[in-house]
Parts: structure tokens; C-alpha cells; sequence
């Protein structure tokens, strides 16, 4: 074929196609033949998460090396081995040896918030996200776990605060197991005394979430058809939400505005001791983690400090160490640790 001047045949064309590799993929393929085939996994281990499988390769494969186990370490009478002690260091500020057989606590108590939910117009359970936060905070947990200690696990009876203990107990599970260390960790149980704050409506006392669609629902009728007055239980809860819709704190104005078809802040405080003291009654000297919601949570942080510390995040926790006797409490939020007198359960009045 002539180019165009009639001269001779055009030039061929540059071939664009490729059959090898990329340079990056080449060299990719070359790294990956040189590292040695990982060993085959325990028995059992098939149902364990992808990141402790992998953690129990890497530490048995000692860089292509014989499987061996980690030498314990013994320090004043507890053993744990050197993987353990890396990962556990922070930032403690610890007590001088003389101040701690003083300190003697009976029970610790976290009462941790729940993971992001995917909503709250229904009793929703959490997002994956949400999943994760409380799997990754039951296994932060268990690196504070002492071998052979009791935890018991408790939660509203909520979706999701249930979905949270259900994971933070699954991350405190697979934590020990990465730890190599023995608890008695007990199944997740809801308790009615860490229900979430209740709203007074025509079928009884609800939680402030399953009352949203009898809410809505009411509420929808009376703007179409215009005729008669609202009842009082539904203008206080058009006021909530409609406080969280705006884009304000319906928390804040629970806890500082009273209410009459609410259950007030208090209520909710002397709750949550009242079911401490059952857990402690039943169980003694056991570690206990609660999951419920962030209204009560902030509740008790207040009642606690005598200021309003903020909305928890999520997966946030007020920690509770009760000392020997029951007599006062530590109570710690947000980087402030305050001493409480503990109501005694006798004296607690009931109101509901």
C-alpha cells in the first residue's frame, strides 16, 4: 500500500498490544513464588476469624522456620507471653505499690453504649460498622481479663443493644483465644433494668424508639384530617423528635427539661443501681459489661459528676468499680474519675 505521495509502501503501524505482564505484576508474581506455602491451619480453626487465623500463621511460621510456642513470661505471679505484653502497653498512669491493697474493689462495672444502629424510627439492629465497633471494643476488653476471672455479659432488651453484647462477647471470646488465656465468660442476657428511658402512651409504658410508629402514625391522621386536639403524651414526643430532626440534642433536653409523659433521668439512675446490685447479689466478685443506650448512660454519668458530660459515642463506656463493702464507688467518663456514695438497695425508692 503507497503512502500518499505515490513513494513507496506507509510505514507499519506500532503495536499497541500486550501479552506479557505489567512490570508491577511481574515483580508481584516474582515475590509471591519465593514466599514459603503457609502451614495448614489447627484443627478447628475454620471457624475463627480471618485476623486470628492469619495472627496463628504468622506466630507458628517464625519466617519459614519450625513452629514453636512463645515462652511465658512470669511477672509477680501472672504469666502471659511476650505477644500479649506487646500489644497490652498504653498509657496508665499506675498507683504507688502502697496505695493499691487500699483500693480494693469488689466489682468493676462498664456500662458501654451500643453500636451505630441503622436507625431509630424501629427497634433496629446495627449496621455492620456498628458490628465491628463492638467486636473490636469486646476485644480490647479481654486484654484486661485476668485468667480465670467471671465476666458476665448483660444488655437491654433491645436489638441493638442485644447485637452489641452478642459481639462483645464473640470479641472477648477470639481475644482470649489470641491471648492463650482461660475466663469464664458468660453468654449474653437482657435484663429489664437497663432498659432504655420509657414514654408514657395509650398502651402502656414503651421505649422512646418502638413508640415512634404509633407516634407517626397518630400523627399523620390528625394533620390530614385537621379535627381535635392532640393528646399530651403525643406533643411531648412530637417535641423530641422534632428536636432531634433539626439537627439539636433531644437528650439534653430530656435530661434538663421535665417532662410529664417521660420517665425522668432519675428514675433512670436508680434503675441501673438497682440491677447492679442484683448482678452483684447473684454473681459476687464478677466482672460485669452492660450494653444499653446512650440516654440512661448519660444519665448516670451526670447523676455521677454532677454536670452533664455529653452524648457517649458509640461503643463508649462509664466504668464502675465498687469497693469491698459497697459502701462508695469510682466512677469514671471522659478522662474525670469522681467518688460516689453507693445507694443502698433498701433505700432506693421506686417510683414507677
Amino acid at each position: 500500500m503507497a503512502d500518499k505521495n505515490g513513494q513507496g509502501p506507509a510505514p507499519a503501524f506500532r503495536r499497541t498490544d500486550r501479552t506479557d505482564a505489567p512490570h508491577y505484576l511481574a515483580r508481584y508474581t516474582e515475590r509471591s513464588r519465593l514466599k514459603p506455602s503457609p502451614p495448614p491451619s489447627r484443627p478447628g480453626d475454620e471457624d475463627l476469624p480471618l485476623y486470628l487465623r492469619q495472627f496463628r500463621e504468622r506466630a507458628s511460621s517464625g519466617q519459614g522456620a519450625a513452629a514453636t510456642p512463645s515462652a511465658l513470661l512470669e511477672v509477680d505471679g501472672d504469666r502471659f507471653t511476650p505477644e500479649y505484653a506487646g500489644t497490652t502497653r498504653d498509657k496508665e498512669i499506675v498507683a504507688p505499690p502502697g496505695r493499691k491493697p487500699q483500693e480494693d474493689f469488689a466489682t468493676e462495672i462498664r456500662i458501654i453504649r451500643h453500636g451505630i444502629t441503622q436507625g431509630y424510627s424501629t427497634d433496629s439492629g446495627l449496621t455492620p460498622m456498628g458490628g465491628w465497633q463492638a467486636h473490636q471494643r469486646g476485644h480490647s476488653l479481654s486484654k484486661s481479663v485476668r485468667p480465670g476471672q467471671k465476666v458476665r455479659i448483660v444488655c437491654a432488651d433491645t436489638a441493638r443493644a442485644r447485637q452489641t453484647a452478642d459481639q462483645l462477647y464473640r470479641g472477648m471470646t477470639d481475644g482470649l483465644r489470641q491471648w492463650e488465656r482461660e475466663a469464664d465468660i458468660g453468654q449474653p442476657e437482657p435484663i429489664g433494668e437497663l432498659r432504655n428511658f420509657q414514654v408514657w402512651t395509650p398502651d402502656g409504658l414503651r421505649d422512646v424508639t418502638s413508640a415512634f410508629r404509633q407516634y407517626q402514625a397518630l400523627m399523620e391522621k390528625l394533620e390530614r384530617m385537621a379535627v381535635g386536639d392532640r393528646p399530651r403524651w403525643l406533643v411531648e414526643i412530637d417535641r423530641f423528635y422534632r428536636t432531634q430532626l433539626g439537627g439539636a440534642d433531644p437528650i439534653s433536653m430530656w435530661l434538663t427539661i421535665p417532662l410529664m409523659y417521660f420517665e425522668p433521668p432519675q428514675s433512670c439512675v436508680r434503675r441501673f443501681w438497682r440491677g447492679f446490685h442484683r448482678l452483684m447479689a447473684e454473681t459476687p466478685d464478677t466482672r460485669i459489661i452492660a450494653a444499653t443506650h446512650s440516654g440512661p448512660i448519660r444519665a448516670f454519668a451526670t447523676w455521677a459528676h454532677g454536670y452533664d458530660p455529653g452524648e457517649p459515642y458509640n461503643t463508649e463506656e462509664v466504668v464502675v468499680r465498687i469497693r469491698r463493702g459497697g459502701g462508695t464507688a469510682l466512677v469514671a467518663y471522659r478522662n474525670r474519675v469522681t467518688e460516689v456514695n453507693v445507694p443502698p438497695p433498701d433505700e432506693i425508692p421506686s417510683w414507677d
